[in-house]
């Protein structure tokens, strides 16, 4: 094996690819080193694909529920959870093969095996006989991801209590859920397996889920999951959880309040992956939470070492870590990294599904006064194609500053939000005005017909 790299990456996910790549078309010699046997990280194999078949299963089945006059449809009880998923391993060999032939092609040296940082220039790989290989770099890049947080007052046995990673090993489909949880991976689950038709509770600390994204839009997301009979326990604190040993799970809040389950998914955030990395022999900067910190650059508290994705901590989305290892990559050989981060979409793949590029109003307000902001919404209802797809949820939202009408905000809820949003990320990147939404034609019908509603909604006109 080569022993200099330019750039070495260790991890395979979402930032770690993208900054692989990013080197690599810059010329650079490349190492990426992966600990496990297929490359693509948890959001390959834990996360991301795995829930979002789930998710696909769920979207079919109220498909057919709105069918309910044509179709006589209902889930067998004994319905197992595989056979929902039963797309997924092929999903995941593609996209596993695909990314493997990206990185061969861009003559990307593939090292298999664990990682332990020496110096901010060597770093070590003991391979599975025993073998350890010194690569040598100019700049390293640290993407080794997360996994799920098991708090201290919780047992958990992945059979009856589960996280995320063994929450789909589940045979049959339980007829109720507790999770534990109100951020991203706790969102989807929850509202998934409702729309599957488990009774849901979902428990948090904060007042309500998702505290970061736009609270009408999580508005929306919580009036969809009381639509199915389950329900948002906010401002809770869990004091203790166990199975029962005959029927259910128990959670004792606080207030005094048991919710008892058949079963329960614990999803309180996640934690960094830095064991067995050397991070505290080298001594580099690590939050109480355990991420890294990072400056702006996205580079450690070491010159030379850079870090992004999960293991630095919010937002830990994919999109988002593709895009922090595309710019820590461009920020340690000197290339101009591109758009601002805010103009990277984050995407909840829950039911339905939210998504947002740019700032809220809010932050809009805080940045610009309350007479400088112009906010205008187009509800899916009002939109022909939300009319035939039978979407009752939907809403989009564009924030603009009020003297030029630019957009320096989108925020969408409803079936097909994590597509639409692309509309206006480009519309933003490009530093469009809301009348680049009038002025251009739009397919009829389509869901972004919603763009030109809340564009006239924002200039006043009928």
């Amino acid at each position: 094996m080569q022993e200099f790299f330019d750039i070495i990456v260790i991890g395979s996910g979402p930032g770690g690819q993208r900054a692989a790549l990013a080197g690599a078309k810059a010329g650079k010699t490349v190492c990426i080193i992966e600990k496990e046997r297929n490359l693509g990280g948890a959001c390959v194999h834990q996360g991301t694909i795995p829930s979002k078949t789930l998710r696909e299963a769920a979207l079919t089945l109220a498909k057919l529920k709105r069918s309910s006059k044509v179709f006589d449809f209902s889930l067998r009880k004994d319905l197992e959870v595989s056979t929902m998923i039963d797309r997924m391993d092929s999903v995941i060999h593609n996209y596993t093969s695909v990314l493997q032939d990206e990185l061969e092609k861009n003559k990307i040296t593939i090292a298999k095996g664990r990682a332990r940082i020496r110096s901010p220039q060597t770093v070590s790989v003991q391979s599975v006989d025993g073998r350890i290989d010194y690569l040598n770099c100019q700049k390293l890049i640290i993407a080794t991801g997360s996994r799920p947080r098991h708090p201290g007052n919780i047992e958990i046995d992945h059979e009856h209590i589960l996280d995320s990673d063994s929450i789909l090993s589940m045979l049959y489909l339980p007829e109720s859920l507790t999770v534990i949880g109100g951020g991203v991976i706790g969102a989807e689950y929850a509202s998934i397996f409702a729309t599957l038709g488990t009774k849901v509770t979902l428990i948090d600390r904060a007042p309500r889920p998702l505290m970061f994204m736009d609270p009408e839009l999580v508005s929306r997301f919580l009036d969809h999951l009381k639509s199915t009979g389950s329900r948002y326990l906010g401002s809770q604190t869990v004091e203790k959880v166990y199975w029962d040993e005959t029927a259910s799970v128990v959670t004792e809040l606080k207030n005094e309040e048991n919710v008892c389950s058949e079963k329960l998914l614990v999803a309180s955030g996640r934690v960094a992956n830095t064991e067995g990395l050397g991070i505290e022999e080298l001594g580099l900067e690590q939050t109480e939470r355990g991420h890294l910190v990072v400056n702006d650059q996205y580079e450690t508290s070491f010159p030379g070492i850079y870090a992004v994705g999960d293991i630095i901590g919010f937002p830990a989305l994919a999109s988002c870590s593709m895009e922090q290892g595309r710019q820590a990559t461009g920020n340690a050989i000197g290339l101009k990294t591109g758009v601002p981060f805010e103009h990277v979409p984050m995407g909840i793949y829950a039911v339905p599904e939210m998504s947002a590029v740019g700032i809220d109003e809010k932050t809009a307000t805080d940045r610009y006064g309350e007479k400088g902001v112009v906010v205008g919404k187009a509800d899916f209802k009002q939109v022909a194609r939300g009319q035939i797809m039978g979407i009752s949820d939907g809403m989009l939202k564009l924030i603009a500053k009020a003297d030029t009408y630019e957009l320096i905000g989108v925020h969408i809820v409803g079936e097909g939000a994590t597509e639409l949003i692309h509309v206006g990320e480009m519309a933003m990147v490009n530093n469009n005005t809301v009348r680049v939404f009038l002025e251009n034609i739009l397919n009829f019908p389509t869901l972004a017909e919603a763009y030109r509603i809340a564009a006239l909604d924002i200039l006043g006109w009928k």
